[in-house]
This record gives C-alpha cells, structure tokens and sequence, in this order.
C-alpha cells in the first residue's frame, strides 16, 4: 500500500519504518529535513508539501504535538485536503495518530469528510518503546469501514488495536488513559518519596508491593526507572501536561468533578513551569523531592 506519513518524532519514526519494513511505499513530509534522514535508505518518497503526499498515498498517517498541528497538516493551505483534490481515485483516509481533544477530532473529520475524506482517529498509548517495539496500544474512532482499511496497518505498529466507537471516541479513551497514567505516576512517585523520607528503602517497598493488590504496570515498569533514576524522556512530562490539559478541558465543558486528575494536572504544571518538561513524566518524583526537606521533617 501507498501510505503517507507526517510527524517524524520520537514516536512516528519508529512507527512509520516498521510499516516500511512491512513491505509498504512511505510518502513522508517533515518539517524538518533531519527528520527525514533515517528514510534514505528505504523505501520512501518525500515531498514539499502535505498535499504531494495526499496525492500519492491511499493512506496517510498524521502523528504530531496537538489539534492546531493537525488541523493545519489537513485542512491548511498545502494540506491533506487539498492534495485529495488532485487525486485520481476517491477513497483517501486520514488517520491522526496524535493525542488531541476530542471535540477537535470530531470537527476535523467533519470537514474532511466535506472533502469526501475519511478521518480515522487512533491515539496511542506506550510512548516510545512502545513504539520502538511496535507494542502500542491503539484506540480508534471512525467507521467500522474506514477502520476494517487502516487495521492492518495499525497491527503493524501496535499489539492492541480496538475500535471505540464513532470518531473523536479513539481520543476519549486516550484521555481516560491520561488519567489513569497520570495519576498512577503520581501516586508511585508519593508512595516512593515518602518511603524513602521515612528512611525506607523504596526498592524494597516496591518489591513488597508488586506481590499484591497495589500491583500495577506503572509501580513494575515505571517504578524501576524511578528507582534507577532514568528520566530520560520516553513520554515527556510536557506532552502528559498537554493530554491531562485536554482531559481538564473536556471535563470543563461537561461540568464534570475530576479531583485526582485536577491535582494532577496541577503537578505536571509545576514540573514543566520548574524546567523540567523536557525529562519523562516520571519526573514527577524528582518535583517532590525539591519539595521536601531533606530529612522529611
């Protein structure tokens, strides 16, 4: 399959050469040519615009920061919209990978779908080895047709692929996802903090912990990196800013109580406002121990 492929970052790159290695034709644009490097040795095409690779691709995957991003790549001057208007065959499906809000989803494959474009959304969770891995977690929103198309190329970067529900329902789920990572990061980075304020050792406490019901995947995976101090970003603590932003935006325009995630999209507003959006979420740890007085008295 011809497939397109815009945002070449710490995830897309990854994602877009295991589907290369799939044995599909990547039509790539970046914004920056050294994004495009790793793909000079394979079977890839680049353009100058969003619109070239429309015009080229059956498929085109979109995997950027946020909504404005998105809504620019298809709907802008040199867009995906644009391109599908110089194609000689109909059926063109775009497929936003990014985390974005969903009522921004919905908007866009509205307009795409003016255009006679299918607009798939498939959030990911599994940051970048995830990704590395072609582990993803992918959750989708769209068509059951539109969907049944993109699946096997979603297979190829993710171990779970499910289908939500209409479009925009992908970007619930991934919001819900925030929420539950989120926190759950924060309550192992307070659970190791004061442990280790009460002069325990937190690797201990973890080890005790994963033998019964506060077990969780983040005390065993990210606990470990927060115990060998690896904060070298795999999901950046801004990014989980932006997400748990658009979780807080959804729930304000719902009139929803979400007290955990309100505090802790508080938190990640401290870490990025401390210089620290650029490390992994798990930073989080890093924020309370500045926090605390050195005895934890």
């Amino acid at each position: 399959m011809n497939v397109g492929f815009i945002g070449l970052g710490l995830m897309g790159r990854p994602m877009a050469l295991h589907l290369e290695k799939a044995g599909h034709t990547l039509h790539l644009w970046a914004r920056r040519p050294e994004s495009l490097a790793p793909f000079a040795a394979v079977n890839a095409k680049t353009y100058a615009t969003p619109a070239q690779v429309a015009a080229n691709a059956e498929v085109v995957i979109v995997m950027v920061a946020d909504a404005p991003d998105v809504e620019k790549v298809c709907l802008g001057a040199d867009g995906l919209a644009a391109g599908a208007a110089l194609r000689t065959e109909a059926g063109l499906i775009v497929v936003d990978m990014s985390t974005i809000n969903p009522n921004a989803a919905r908007s866009i494959g509205l307009r795409l779908a003016e255009k006679g474009i299918a607009f798939v959304d498939a959030p990911v969770s599994g940051g970048e080895m995830g990704a590395i891995n072609a582990a993803l977690t992918i959750m989708v929103g769209g068509t059951p047709e539109a969907f049944e198309k993109v699946k096997p190329l979603l297979e190829k970067m993710g171990k779970s692929v499910t289908l939500i529900g209409a479009s925009g329902a992908g970007q619930v789920a991934k919001a819900c996802n925030q929420i539950l990572t989120g926190v759950g990061v924060m309550a192992v980075a307070e659970a190791f903090n004061f442990a280790a304020k009460s002069g325990v050792d937190p690797a201990k406490v973890r080890e005790a912990l994963l033998g019964g019901f506060a077990y969780s995947k983040i005390l065993e995976n990210h606990g470990q990196r927060m115990l060998d101090r690896n904060f070298k970003p795999g999901f950046k603590a801004w990014m989980h800013q932006k997400d748990l932003r658009i979780v807080m935006e959804e729930a304000h325009r719902m009139g929803l109580m979400l007290p955990s995630a309100a505090a802790t999209a508080q938190v990640f507003n401290a870490i990025v406002g401390s210089g620290m959006g650029e490390n992994d979420s798990i930073t989080a740890l890093q924020l309370l121990e500045k926090m605390s007085t050195p005895e934890g008295k």
